[in-house]
Protein backbone atom coordinates (compact mmCIF):
# COMPACT_ATOMS: atom_id res chain seq x y z
CA UNK A 1 0.00 0.00 0.00
CA UNK A 2 3.22 2.40 0.90
CA UNK A 3 4.69 1.89 -2.46
CA UNK A 4 1.74 2.51 -4.22
CA UNK A 5 0.72 5.50 -2.34
CA UNK A 6 4.47 6.96 -3.12
CA UNK A 7 3.40 5.89 -6.98
CA UNK A 8 0.63 8.08 -7.28
CA UNK A 9 1.73 10.72 -5.34
CA UNK A 10 4.94 10.93 -7.99
CA UNK A 11 2.92 10.91 -10.84
CA UNK A 12 0.74 13.12 -9.61
CA UNK A 13 3.67 15.74 -8.41
CA UNK A 14 5.00 14.99 -12.42
CA UNK A 15 1.65 16.01 -13.39
CA UNK A 16 1.52 19.15 -11.72
CA UNK A 17 4.53 19.82 -13.14
CA UNK A 18 3.60 19.80 -16.39
CA UNK A 19 0.98 23.24 -15.45
CA UNK A 20 1.96 26.49 -15.42
CA UNK A 21 -1.05 27.43 -17.85
CA UNK A 22 -1.88 31.16 -18.03
CA UNK A 23 -4.95 33.12 -16.90
CA UNK A 24 -6.40 35.96 -17.50
CA UNK A 25 -7.02 36.00 -20.95
CA UNK A 26 -10.46 36.43 -21.62
CA UNK A 27 -10.80 40.42 -21.61
CA UNK A 28 -12.06 40.82 -25.16
CA UNK A 29 -9.80 43.16 -27.57
CA UNK A 30 -12.71 43.98 -29.04
CA UNK A 31 -11.16 44.50 -32.81
CA UNK A 32 -9.76 41.51 -35.54
CA UNK A 33 -6.32 41.92 -36.76
CA UNK A 34 -5.51 41.68 -40.45
CA UNK A 35 -3.83 38.07 -40.98
CA UNK A 36 -5.44 36.92 -38.16
CA UNK A 37 -7.89 34.06 -38.44
CA UNK A 38 -11.50 34.35 -36.42
CA UNK A 39 -13.38 31.33 -34.87
CA UNK A 40 -16.96 32.14 -33.50
CA UNK A 41 -17.70 29.97 -31.05
CA UNK A 42 -21.06 29.15 -28.75
CA UNK A 43 -19.86 28.35 -24.83
CA UNK A 44 -22.40 26.79 -22.05
CA UNK A 45 -21.04 26.45 -18.93
CA UNK A 46 -22.28 25.40 -15.47
CA UNK A 47 -19.58 27.08 -13.94
CA UNK A 48 -19.45 29.70 -10.94
CA UNK A 49 -18.88 33.24 -12.68
CA UNK A 50 -15.84 34.91 -11.74
CA UNK A 51 -15.49 38.73 -10.18
CA UNK A 52 -12.44 38.96 -12.60
CA UNK A 53 -13.76 39.64 -16.16
CA UNK A 54 -10.44 38.95 -17.60
CA UNK A 55 -11.50 34.67 -16.19
CA UNK A 56 -15.08 35.08 -16.89
CA UNK A 57 -15.96 31.69 -15.22
CA UNK A 58 -13.72 30.51 -12.30
CA UNK A 59 -13.99 25.85 -11.02
CA UNK A 60 -16.73 26.67 -8.21
CA UNK A 61 -20.07 25.06 -9.46
CA UNK A 62 -22.84 27.69 -10.52
CA UNK A 63 -26.49 27.58 -10.40
CA UNK A 64 -28.29 26.70 -14.27
CA UNK A 65 -26.64 26.81 -16.93
CA UNK A 66 -24.99 30.05 -18.90
CA UNK A 67 -24.04 30.91 -22.07
CA UNK A 68 -21.85 33.03 -23.87
CA UNK A 69 -21.19 33.67 -27.82
CA UNK A 70 -16.86 33.90 -27.99
CA UNK A 71 -14.79 34.82 -30.91
CA UNK A 72 -10.93 34.10 -30.74
CA UNK A 73 -8.43 35.09 -32.79
CA UNK A 74 -6.31 32.54 -34.24
CA UNK A 75 -2.31 33.83 -35.70
CA UNK A 76 -1.34 33.85 -39.07
CA UNK A 77 -0.31 30.37 -40.20
CA UNK A 78 3.49 31.43 -39.57
CA UNK A 79 3.35 31.96 -36.57
CA UNK A 80 1.75 29.00 -35.04
CA UNK A 81 1.88 25.03 -35.24
CA UNK A 82 -0.94 23.19 -36.18
CA UNK A 83 -2.07 21.46 -33.31
CA UNK A 84 -0.70 24.19 -30.33
CA UNK A 85 -2.44 26.58 -28.66
CA UNK A 86 -0.39 29.75 -28.99
CA UNK A 87 -0.52 31.28 -25.42
CA UNK A 88 0.83 34.35 -24.87
CA UNK A 89 3.63 34.73 -22.05
CA UNK A 90 2.76 38.15 -21.22
CA UNK A 91 -0.79 40.29 -21.44
CA UNK A 92 -1.65 41.97 -23.15
CA UNK A 93 -1.29 39.19 -25.80
CA UNK A 94 -0.17 39.90 -29.36
CA UNK A 95 -2.55 38.55 -31.79
CA UNK A 96 -0.25 38.16 -34.52
CA UNK A 97 1.21 35.79 -32.55
CA UNK A 98 -0.75 34.68 -30.03
CA UNK A 99 -4.45 33.36 -29.06
CA UNK A 100 -6.97 35.83 -28.25
CA UNK A 101 -10.17 37.14 -27.30
CA UNK A 102 -12.10 39.28 -29.63
CA UNK A 103 -15.97 39.03 -28.45
CA UNK A 104 -17.49 37.98 -25.41
CA UNK A 105 -21.74 38.33 -25.83
CA UNK A 106 -23.77 36.90 -22.79
CA UNK A 107 -26.79 35.13 -24.33
CA UNK A 108 -29.51 35.38 -21.88
CA UNK A 109 -32.58 33.44 -23.73
CA UNK A 110 -33.10 30.50 -26.10
CA UNK A 111 -34.36 32.55 -28.87
CA UNK A 112 -31.24 34.39 -28.37
CA UNK A 113 -29.26 31.46 -28.98
CA UNK A 114 -31.41 30.27 -31.67
CA UNK A 115 -30.68 33.42 -33.65
CA UNK A 116 -27.03 33.00 -32.95
CA UNK A 117 -26.98 29.42 -34.34
CA UNK A 118 -29.15 30.50 -37.27
CA UNK A 119 -26.84 33.30 -38.09
CA UNK A 120 -23.21 31.22 -37.62
CA UNK A 121 -24.76 28.03 -39.18
CA UNK A 122 -22.38 26.73 -42.28
CA UNK A 123 -23.67 25.13 -45.46
CA UNK A 124 -23.60 21.07 -43.66
CA UNK A 125 -25.70 22.66 -40.71
CA UNK A 126 -23.34 20.31 -38.85
CA UNK A 127 -23.35 21.12 -34.61
CA UNK A 128 -20.00 20.08 -32.87
CA UNK A 129 -19.74 19.76 -29.40
CA UNK A 130 -16.80 19.95 -27.58
CA UNK A 131 -17.02 18.54 -24.04
CA UNK A 132 -13.22 18.76 -21.86
CA UNK A 133 -11.60 16.88 -19.67
CA UNK A 134 -9.80 17.24 -16.00
CA UNK A 135 -7.86 19.85 -15.04
CA UNK A 136 -9.24 22.81 -17.25
CA UNK A 137 -9.79 26.26 -16.85
CA UNK A 138 -12.27 27.72 -18.67
CA UNK A 139 -10.32 29.45 -20.87
CA UNK A 140 -8.25 26.45 -21.43
CA UNK A 141 -11.66 24.51 -22.92
CA UNK A 142 -12.53 27.57 -24.98
CA UNK A 143 -9.07 27.83 -26.70
CA UNK A 144 -8.46 24.16 -27.26
CA UNK A 145 -11.62 23.91 -29.08
CA UNK A 146 -10.74 26.91 -31.25
CA UNK A 147 -7.69 25.41 -32.01
CA UNK A 148 -9.20 21.97 -33.07
CA UNK A 149 -11.88 23.58 -35.07
CA UNK A 150 -9.70 25.88 -37.22
CA UNK A 151 -6.76 23.28 -37.26
CA UNK A 152 -8.92 20.60 -38.80
CA UNK A 153 -10.71 23.17 -41.16
CA UNK A 154 -13.98 21.61 -40.14
CA UNK A 155 -17.29 22.55 -41.58
CA UNK A 156 -19.15 22.74 -38.52
CA UNK A 157 -20.85 25.45 -36.00
CA UNK A 158 -18.71 24.90 -32.77
CA UNK A 159 -20.03 24.12 -29.22
CA UNK A 160 -18.22 24.06 -26.37
CA UNK A 161 -19.51 22.81 -22.97
CA UNK A 162 -17.18 23.50 -20.07
CA UNK A 163 -18.19 21.96 -16.52
CA UNK A 164 -16.33 23.20 -13.49
CA UNK A 165 -13.13 21.51 -12.88
CA UNK A 166 -10.77 23.47 -10.31
CA UNK A 167 -7.92 22.44 -13.02
CA UNK A 168 -5.62 20.99 -10.00
CA UNK A 169 -4.34 17.41 -10.56
CA UNK A 170 -5.74 17.21 -6.39
CA UNK A 171 -8.84 17.80 -7.29
CA UNK A 172 -9.69 14.62 -9.33
CA UNK A 173 -12.73 13.51 -7.40
CA UNK A 174 -13.62 17.02 -7.04
CA UNK A 175 -14.23 17.73 -10.78
CA UNK A 176 -15.43 13.87 -11.19
CA UNK A 177 -18.56 14.82 -9.10
CA UNK A 178 -18.41 17.97 -11.38
CA UNK A 179 -19.14 15.38 -14.70
CA UNK A 180 -22.01 14.69 -12.69
CA UNK A 181 -23.26 18.30 -11.40
CA UNK A 182 -23.91 19.30 -14.89
CA UNK A 183 -25.39 15.82 -16.61
CA UNK A 184 -28.68 17.29 -17.04
CA UNK A 185 -27.06 20.35 -18.39
CA UNK A 186 -25.61 19.00 -21.01
CA UNK A 187 -28.47 16.73 -21.96
CA UNK A 188 -30.48 20.36 -22.12
CA UNK A 189 -27.75 21.71 -24.20
CA UNK A 190 -27.96 18.45 -26.78
CA UNK A 191 -32.01 18.68 -26.65
CA UNK A 192 -31.93 22.26 -27.47
CA UNK A 193 -29.44 21.78 -30.38
CA UNK A 194 -31.51 18.64 -31.52
CA UNK A 195 -34.46 20.34 -31.58
CA UNK A 196 -33.18 23.48 -33.94
CA UNK A 197 -34.31 23.94 -37.13
CA UNK A 198 -31.51 25.46 -37.69
CA UNK A 199 -29.37 21.98 -36.82
CA UNK A 200 -29.32 18.72 -39.45
CA UNK A 201 -26.44 17.10 -37.59
CA UNK A 202 -24.87 16.83 -33.72
CA UNK A 203 -21.41 15.78 -33.29
CA UNK A 204 -20.16 15.11 -29.68
CA UNK A 205 -16.49 14.83 -29.22
CA UNK A 206 -15.19 14.96 -25.55
CA UNK A 207 -11.60 14.18 -24.39
CA UNK A 208 -11.02 12.07 -20.73
CA UNK A 209 -13.38 12.56 -17.87
CA UNK A 210 -15.59 14.78 -19.86
CA UNK A 211 -16.33 11.41 -21.57
CA UNK A 212 -18.40 10.43 -18.88
CA UNK A 213 -20.31 13.59 -18.62
CA UNK A 214 -21.30 13.04 -22.50
CA UNK A 215 -22.14 9.43 -22.33
CA UNK A 216 -23.97 9.58 -19.42
CA UNK A 217 -26.18 12.90 -20.89
CA UNK A 218 -26.41 10.45 -23.52
CA UNK A 219 -27.64 7.76 -21.25
CA UNK A 220 -29.68 9.69 -19.56
CA UNK A 221 -31.61 11.02 -22.67
CA UNK A 222 -31.63 7.58 -24.48
CA UNK A 223 -33.36 6.46 -20.80
CA UNK A 224 -35.78 9.96 -20.69
CA UNK A 225 -36.90 9.91 -24.39
CA UNK A 226 -36.51 5.74 -24.76
CA UNK A 227 -33.74 6.60 -27.90
CA UNK A 228 -31.20 9.00 -28.10
CA UNK A 229 -32.10 11.86 -30.76
CA UNK A 230 -31.75 11.19 -34.27
CA UNK A 231 -29.73 14.24 -35.09
CA UNK A 232 -26.95 13.16 -32.45
CA UNK A 233 -25.05 10.77 -35.12
CA UNK A 234 -21.39 10.83 -34.07
CA UNK A 235 -19.91 10.11 -30.92
CA UNK A 236 -16.16 11.15 -30.58
CA UNK A 237 -14.34 9.95 -27.31
CA UNK A 238 -11.01 10.99 -27.09
CA UNK A 239 -8.50 9.25 -24.29
CA UNK A 240 -11.60 8.62 -22.44
CA UNK A 241 -11.19 8.19 -18.78
CA UNK A 242 -13.82 5.45 -18.65
CA UNK A 243 -13.99 2.10 -16.67
CA UNK A 244 -14.12 -0.80 -19.57
CA UNK A 245 -17.23 -2.67 -17.87
CA UNK A 246 -19.14 0.29 -16.86
CA UNK A 247 -18.96 2.23 -20.46
CA UNK A 248 -20.14 -1.72 -21.59
CA UNK A 249 -23.29 -0.61 -19.49
CA UNK A 250 -23.84 2.76 -20.31
CA UNK A 251 -23.45 1.76 -24.17
CA UNK A 252 -26.28 -0.62 -23.84
CA UNK A 253 -28.40 1.93 -22.28
CA UNK A 254 -27.97 3.74 -25.22
CA UNK A 255 -30.91 1.43 -27.34
CA UNK A 256 -30.30 0.07 -30.46
CA UNK A 257 -30.61 3.34 -32.49
CA UNK A 258 -27.62 4.53 -30.98
CA UNK A 259 -24.98 7.28 -32.49
CA UNK A 260 -21.86 6.11 -34.34
CA UNK A 261 -18.94 5.85 -31.84
CA UNK A 262 -15.06 6.49 -32.47
CA UNK A 263 -12.37 5.87 -29.85
CA UNK A 264 -9.04 7.63 -29.73
CA UNK A 265 -6.99 5.31 -27.61
CA UNK A 266 -3.13 5.05 -26.87
CA UNK A 267 -1.62 2.53 -24.29
CA UNK A 268 1.06 5.26 -23.37
CA UNK A 269 -1.20 7.51 -22.19
CA UNK A 270 0.37 8.44 -18.38
CA UNK A 271 -2.84 10.25 -17.21
CA UNK A 272 -4.96 7.42 -17.60
CA UNK A 273 -2.09 5.30 -15.54
CA UNK A 274 -2.92 7.51 -12.79
CA UNK A 275 -6.84 7.52 -13.30
CA UNK A 276 -6.17 3.54 -13.24
CA UNK A 277 -4.31 3.32 -10.25
CA UNK A 278 -7.05 5.46 -8.25
CA UNK A 279 -9.85 3.88 -9.75
CA UNK A 280 -9.57 0.04 -8.61
CA UNK A 281 -7.45 -0.40 -11.21
CA UNK A 282 -9.55 -1.65 -13.94
CA UNK A 283 -8.62 -0.79 -17.42
CA UNK A 284 -9.38 2.72 -18.63
CA UNK A 285 -10.88 2.94 -22.13
CA UNK A 286 -9.00 5.33 -23.44
CA UNK A 287 -5.67 2.74 -22.52
CA UNK A 288 -6.74 -0.24 -24.24
CA UNK A 289 -5.08 -2.73 -27.06
CA UNK A 290 -8.01 -3.17 -29.27
CA UNK A 291 -5.77 -5.43 -31.32
CA UNK A 292 -5.86 -7.86 -28.16
CA UNK A 293 -8.66 -10.20 -27.02
CA UNK A 294 -11.41 -9.66 -25.38
CA UNK A 295 -11.58 -5.72 -26.72
CA UNK A 296 -11.00 -6.61 -30.56
CA UNK A 297 -13.86 -9.28 -31.44
CA UNK A 298 -16.36 -6.97 -28.36
CA UNK A 299 -15.54 -3.64 -30.36
CA UNK A 300 -16.20 -4.96 -33.82
CA UNK A 301 -19.55 -6.89 -32.44
CA UNK A 302 -20.11 -3.71 -31.34
CA UNK A 303 -19.78 -1.58 -34.67
CA UNK A 304 -17.52 1.12 -32.69
CA UNK A 305 -14.21 2.34 -34.69
CA UNK A 306 -11.10 2.58 -32.90
CA UNK A 307 -7.62 4.74 -33.88
CA UNK A 308 -4.84 3.39 -31.80
CA UNK A 309 -2.54 6.46 -31.36
CA UNK A 310 0.40 4.35 -29.14
CA UNK A 311 2.61 4.63 -31.84
CA UNK A 312 1.94 8.42 -32.71
CA UNK A 313 4.85 11.23 -31.13
CA UNK A 314 3.44 14.07 -29.59
CA UNK A 315 4.35 17.63 -27.53
CA UNK A 316 2.21 16.06 -24.51
CA UNK A 317 4.48 14.44 -22.00
CA UNK A 318 1.20 12.60 -21.02
CA UNK A 319 0.49 11.43 -23.98
CA UNK A 320 -3.11 12.37 -22.90
CA UNK A 321 -4.00 15.33 -25.70
CA UNK A 322 -2.70 13.35 -29.01
CA UNK A 323 -6.11 13.59 -30.95
CA UNK A 324 -5.94 17.68 -30.54
CA UNK A 325 -2.09 18.32 -31.20
CA UNK A 326 -1.46 15.63 -33.71
CA UNK A 327 -1.72 18.11 -37.64
CA UNK A 328 -2.49 14.01 -39.03
CA UNK A 329 -5.52 13.47 -36.31
CA UNK A 330 -7.06 16.96 -36.34
CA UNK A 331 -7.31 16.44 -40.15
CA UNK A 332 -9.22 13.25 -40.23
CA UNK A 333 -11.16 14.32 -37.51
CA UNK A 334 -12.22 17.57 -40.09
CA UNK A 335 -12.24 15.06 -43.16
CA UNK A 336 -13.93 12.07 -42.31
CA UNK A 337 -15.29 11.85 -38.71
CA UNK A 338 -17.32 14.88 -37.98
CA UNK A 339 -18.95 14.83 -41.70
CA UNK A 340 -20.32 11.04 -40.29
CA UNK A 341 -18.02 9.24 -42.93
CA UNK A 342 -16.47 5.59 -41.64
CA UNK A 343 -12.60 5.89 -41.24
CA UNK A 344 -12.24 3.10 -43.96
CA UNK A 345 -14.29 1.96 -47.05
CA UNK A 346 -13.98 -0.71 -49.23
CA UNK A 347 -11.96 0.99 -51.85
CA UNK A 348 -8.99 2.06 -49.27
CA UNK A 349 -5.73 0.61 -49.55
CA UNK A 350 -4.79 -2.86 -47.96
CA UNK A 351 -2.92 -0.94 -45.66
CA UNK A 352 -5.78 0.90 -44.26
CA UNK A 353 -7.62 -2.52 -44.59
CA UNK A 354 -5.91 -4.38 -42.16
CA UNK A 355 -6.38 -2.48 -39.42
CA UNK A 356 -2.99 0.40 -39.50
CA UNK A 357 -2.79 3.78 -41.89
CA UNK A 358 -0.33 6.05 -41.86
CA UNK A 359 -2.92 9.15 -42.73
CA UNK A 360 -2.26 11.45 -45.51
CA UNK A 361 0.05 8.26 -47.01
CA UNK A 362 -0.34 7.04 -50.12
CA UNK A 363 -1.82 3.69 -50.22
CA UNK A 364 -0.18 1.12 -52.47
CA UNK A 365 0.39 -2.81 -52.55
CA UNK A 366 4.42 -2.13 -52.85
CA UNK A 367 3.92 -0.32 -49.28
CA UNK A 368 1.18 -1.82 -47.64
CA UNK A 369 3.06 -4.17 -46.07
CA UNK A 370 5.19 -1.87 -44.59
CA UNK A 371 2.89 0.77 -43.26
CA UNK A 372 1.13 -2.36 -41.19
CA UNK A 373 4.23 -2.29 -38.99
CA UNK A 374 5.07 1.72 -39.01
CA UNK A 375 2.01 3.60 -39.59
CA UNK A 376 1.52 5.63 -36.02
CA UNK A 377 -2.14 5.56 -36.80
CA UNK A 378 -3.74 2.23 -35.91
CA UNK A 379 -7.21 2.12 -37.31
CA UNK A 380 -9.70 -0.94 -35.87
CA UNK A 381 -13.07 -0.44 -38.01
CA UNK A 382 -16.03 -2.87 -37.88
CA UNK A 383 -15.46 -3.04 -41.70
CA UNK A 384 -11.93 -4.66 -41.70
CA UNK A 385 -11.96 -8.07 -41.70
CA UNK A 386 -14.77 -7.82 -45.14
CA UNK A 387 -12.46 -5.07 -46.36
CA UNK A 388 -9.26 -6.93 -45.92
CA UNK A 389 -10.57 -10.67 -47.38
CA UNK A 390 -11.43 -8.79 -50.51
CA UNK A 391 -8.61 -6.79 -50.87
CA UNK A 392 -6.30 -9.68 -50.55
CA UNK A 393 -8.05 -11.52 -53.14
CA UNK A 394 -7.17 -9.17 -55.36
CA UNK A 395 -4.08 -8.51 -55.02
CA UNK A 396 -3.52 -12.39 -55.22
CA UNK A 397 -1.82 -15.19 -53.23
CA UNK A 398 1.66 -13.21 -53.19
CA UNK A 399 0.09 -10.49 -51.19
CA UNK A 400 -1.99 -12.81 -48.74
CA UNK A 401 1.45 -14.60 -47.83
CA UNK A 402 3.59 -11.19 -47.22
CA UNK A 403 0.43 -9.83 -44.75
CA UNK A 404 -0.42 -13.17 -43.28
CA UNK A 405 2.02 -12.55 -40.02
CA UNK A 406 -0.38 -9.64 -39.30
CA UNK A 407 -4.14 -11.83 -40.18
CA UNK A 408 -4.73 -11.34 -36.31
CA UNK A 409 -4.81 -7.18 -36.53
CA UNK A 410 -6.71 -7.39 -39.53
CA UNK A 411 -9.78 -9.13 -37.45
CA UNK A 412 -9.77 -5.79 -35.63
CA UNK A 413 -12.33 -4.80 -33.22
CA UNK A 414 -17.29 -5.28 -26.47
CA UNK A 415 -19.30 -8.24 -25.59
CA UNK A 416 -22.78 -8.86 -27.20
CA UNK A 417 -24.48 -8.95 -24.32
CA UNK A 418 -23.27 -5.74 -22.51
CA UNK A 419 -22.53 -3.71 -25.62
CA UNK A 420 -25.52 -4.69 -27.60
CA UNK A 421 -26.02 -5.64 -31.24
CA UNK A 422 -23.64 -3.73 -33.13
CA UNK A 423 -23.99 -2.80 -37.21
CA UNK A 424 -20.51 -4.66 -37.92
CA UNK A 425 -22.20 -7.41 -39.88
CA UNK A 426 -18.96 -9.54 -40.44
CA UNK A 427 -18.75 -11.02 -37.56
CA UNK A 428 -20.54 -13.10 -34.30
CA UNK A 429 -19.01 -12.65 -31.06
CA UNK A 430 -19.16 -14.61 -28.05
CA UNK A 431 -17.96 -14.06 -25.01
CA UNK A 432 -17.61 -15.59 -21.72
CA UNK A 433 -18.07 -12.58 -18.94
CA UNK A 434 -16.64 -8.85 -19.32
CA UNK A 435 -13.02 -9.81 -20.10
CA UNK A 436 -13.14 -13.26 -20.86
CA UNK A 437 -12.55 -15.41 -23.49
CA UNK A 438 -14.00 -14.53 -26.66
CA UNK A 439 -14.01 -15.78 -30.23
CA UNK A 440 -15.13 -14.21 -33.46
CA UNK A 441 -16.18 -15.85 -36.62
CA UNK A 442 -17.28 -15.46 -40.24
CA UNK A 443 -21.30 -15.76 -40.64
Amino acid sequence: MAARLVAIVTMLAILAGCGGRPIGVMTPTGQLMQGTSPVNLLVATTRAPSDDKAILFGGERGTGLKVDAITVSIPPAANRTVGQVQWPKKLPADPLKNFTTVSVEPITSEAESRSWIKSHSFKSKRVLVFVHGFNNRYEESVYRFAQIVHDSGSDVMPVVFTWPSRASVFDYNYDKESTNYSRDALEETLTRLAKDGSVNDVTIMAHSMGTWLAVEALRQMAIRHGRVYPKINNVILAAPDLDVDVFARQYASLGKERPKFTLFVSQDDRALSLSRRISGNVDRLGQIDPSAEPYRCQLESAGITVLDLTKLKSGDNLNHGKFAESPEVVRLIGDRLIAGQTVTDSDVGLGEAIGAVGIGAAQTVGTAASVVVSAPIAVFDPRTRENYGRQVERLGRSVGNTVGSVGDTATSVVDPQALGTGSGGGTDCTVAGNRGKSECRDR
